[in-house]
């Protein structure tokens, strides 16, 4: 079963959510349950008809401004559904592919245990994951016993293409047995024309969520307010059957506001709401409660000690409970009651107020909610706060403690996110820990350029400070020159031993040192002492959970017993480097890609042609990301897919990645004795006949292509994914036929599924 937590503030051993991001993320149980009806709700009887109707249809979006009552409408309709129903109400946060999925599985998993191995992903930075999205969870959803209907609540908060490409994907893919059900305020991330051709979707609007005079009426006597049929019909005409605003015309009414102000129409202009929430309804609340909402409207989720940090008060939890029994639109999002949000549309009214009547404490509460998050352990949280404070040494201090564990839990845009906040406020230079972070993740992500433009700034800071985990700024600054290797391999060992020595006792960092001295060695032809060093960095590793570096220090142990002629030993070390990655969910973490090339290489020559594939295969996917921002790593990784391409009489493909080995040599030289082993592998090729040209053929950016090739995304859509014109698209598209051996897109989806170029 997929853990998740049962509030914010519930500490990171109540979760197994590490399955997927490690302890540095939480899921929310609030996410996973759809929102309570509210005593005096009205159901919307001739809507909600329509979606129990149309039970077969498979895909059915709900699209209104706030307020409308889309979220309401949908608990009704869970309550009467004979569907099974997984929820996910999605926040800003969830701009991650891994994110999104991880919430989707763990909504899945809620209404049946599923095997979350089979959704889990860590797809290389940069590349789509829409396909296989859509794949996993409809092959999910179709092996489920009952017929089960996922529901996205508020999907007009994603804004990331990968993400809203996904949910368009799965949408598409749907089994028979199962139902998408997506609610937005705007367009819904949904490919409608081609629903609509097939007659697979319903579309509710304004129209359909709009309030007759019936309705109204037994709104108000919920709330216990008595109108004449003129009344509610005026009333009805003056919002327009808005629900909301007939919602929050009953609140005014019975706090007395005259019967002939009561009622706002929605006319999408905040000024004139904001005025009406302030002259017809906070106006009747107590002073000390209004300052109350206004002042708690920063926070996105609330607790009693944290509105009470917040504001300096106490006893807020009490008026918390007391705020949602007197229905004004605050909701609680766990069973316990301890944590609670506002109504979206309402929250937005009350910070609009705030910024009139006291907009200059605005930083000041977010300071104290950074405050407070990070001193209760929530520290992503912090993160968001202090930087609407401009909070920017909480921030870096935050940031350099989250990064690295988010970035290896597969949460790439998360921690991109990050890092632009720096750059779009012109901080790096500032930071240099974060420079440094910064030079790493997008060498990792595969952009050198950014990578030598946050590398550069690094460089350039005083090495006198003292990081926050101990080590000394000298120690990281090295760390950084021994990853980018750029004047060679001999100051890359000298880097490397710097780095360590200046670490702080229990630095994960510290089995990355090891690891890239003992490469440095290994590199200048002197394998002995590469050997017990690299011994020593899977030691290290192990010890302080430094997972990629012991995968990466074990494939270097097999290159090691390659040299030798120990095929067993290296057969065996491969394996234990598979092992590594695949406990640590890194099977698809970029400098993972040598753990695959070696077990390629292990397995082609003990004559197990079909897991060599199958490591190429998933070597391939990732193969966008060996680029010259780590140079060694990258040709070491090349030449050895070269090789065990070549053992599977392959040369087409081993040519291929030979070619890209040698594209990076022309930036990066001095790689020790990589230019002469690549060169060697070049004229041995040379010697062979071309042979048929296959998959193992696709160039880098052709492999980046592919997987969008399996999506409904047009070729000009495809590149404005991939930021290339259409026509690019289209000739690498025509290359990739060619190559794959077929002669029409959906062809090549069929092969690449069959040899595992997507997974």
């Amino acid at each position: 079963m997929v853990g998740v937590v049962e509030s914010p503030g519930a500490p990171a051993t109540q979760s197994d959510a590490a399955r997927w991001f490690g302890p540095s993320f939480l899921l929310e149980e609030s996410k996973l349950r759809p929102p309570s009806s509210r005593p005096g709700t009205v159901r919307r009887t001739a809507v909600l008809d329509r979606l129990l109707a149309a039970f077969d249809l498979p895909v059915i979006s709900i699209a209104a401004p706030p307020g409308y009552g889309k979220s309401a409408l949908l608990s009704q309709w869970i309550e009467e559904t004979p569907r099974l129903v997984a929820w996910v109400s999605l926040e800003a946060e969830d701009n991650d592919p891994a994110v999104l999925l991880a919430y989707i599985a763990a909504a899945l998993d809620r209404v049946q245990p599923i095997d979350v191995d089979v959704l889990r992903t860590r797809a290389p930075p940069g590349t789509s994951v829409a396909a296989t999205v859509a794949r996993r969870i409809a092959a999910t959803m179709s092996g489920m016993v009952d017929p089960v209907a996922l529901v996205l609540d508020h999907t007009e908060l994603l804004h990331n293409h990968q993400c809203r490409d996904a949910i368009a994907e799965l949408s598409v893919h749907l089994p028979s047995c199962g139902q998408l059900v997506v609610a937005s305020r705007g367009t819904p991330p949904l490919p409608l024309a081609r629903l609509r051709a097939r007659g697979a979707i319903m579309e509710i609007g304004v129209d359909e969520l709009s309030m007759g005079e019936p309705e109204a009426r037994e709104l108000l006597m919920g709330a216990g307010i008595e109108l004449a049929d003129t009344e509610v019909a005026e009333l009805v005409g003056h919002t327009e059957g808005w629900p909301v605003g007939l919602y929050l015309a009953s609140l005014a009414l019975k706090a007395g506001s005259p019967r002939s102000a009561a009622g706002f129409a929605f006319s999408g202009d905040d000024r004139l709401m904001a005025d009406y929430l302030r002259t017809e309804l906070l106006s009747r609340v107590p002073r000390g409660r209004v300052s109350f909402l206004t002042r708690t409207s920063v926070l996105e989720r609330m607790c009693g000690p944290l509105c009470d940090a917040v504001v300096n008060g106490t006893r807020s939890g009490r008026l918390l409970e007391a705020l949602e029994g007197s229905n004004l639109l605050v909701v609680p999002i766990d069973r316990r009651r301890e944590w609670y949000r506002y109504h979206k549309l309402f929250q937005q009214l009350l910070r609009a107020e705030l910024a009139q009547r006291e907009g200059e404490v605005v930083t000041e509460l977010h300071l104290r909610a950074a405050r407070w998050c990070e001193a209760n352990g929530l520290p992503e949280m912090a993160i968001t706060h202090a930087q609407a404070a401009g909070d920017a040494d909480r921030v870096a201090r935050l940031v350099t403690a989250c990064a690295q564990p988010a970035y290896a839990g597969g949460r790439h845009e998360t921690v991109d996110r990050w890092f632009q906040w720096f750059d779009d406020h012109g901080l790096i230079e500032r930071y240099p820990s974060v420079a440094v972070l910064g030079a790493v993740v997008r060498a990792l992500m595969g952009q050198p350029a950014a990578a030598e433009r946050w590398a550069a700034v690094a460089e350039g800071a005083s090495v006198e400070a003292t990081l926050p985990d101990g080590s000394t700024m000298a120690s990281w600054q090295a760390q950084l020159r021994a990853f980018l290797c750029r004047k060679g391999v001999a100051q890359m060992r000298r880097d490397a031993q710097i780095a360590g020595e200046g670490q702080a006792p229990g630095s994960p960092w510290r089995a990355s040192a090891l690891a890239m001295e003992g490469i440095s060695w290994l590199l200048e032809g002197e394998p002995e002492r590469a050997d017990p060093i690299l011994a020593r960095a899977v030691e290290v590793g192990r010890d302080r959970g430094a997972a990629a570096a012991v995968a990466a220090a074990l494939a270097e142990r097999a290159v090691v017993a390659i040299g030798r002629g120990d095929w067993g030993d290296a057969e065996s070390l491969a394996g234990e480097a598979r092992a590594v990655l695949r406990a640590g969910q890194l099977d698809d973490y970029g400098p993972g890609v040598i753990v695959h090339a070696l077990v390629a290489r292990t397995a082609a020559h003990a004559g197990d042609v079909s897991r060599a594939r199958e490591s190429l295969g998933h070597a391939a996917r990732l193969r966008p990301q060996l680029t010259y921002a780590v140079p060694f790593l990258s040709v070491q990784t090349l030449l050895e897919l070269g090789r065990a391409y070549l053992a599977l009489a392959d040369a087409a493909g081993a040519r291929v990645v030979v070619r890209e080995a040698a594209a990076i040599l022309q930036l990066r030289p001095d790689l020790g004795r990589l230019p002469r082993e690549v060169a060697e592998l070049r004229s041995t090729l040379d010697t062979l006949q071309v042979g048929s040209i296959g998959a193992s053929s696709l160039t880098a950016a052709e492999l980046r292509l592919v997987p969008l090739l399996s999506t409904h995304l047009s070729f000009r859509e495809i590149g404005e994914r991939l930021h290339v014109s259409r026509h690019t698209v289209k000739t690498q598209a025509i290359s990739v036929y060619r190559k794959l051996g077929v002669s029409s897109r959906s062809e090549a989806i069929d092969r690449v599924v069959e040899i595992g170029l997507l997974a």
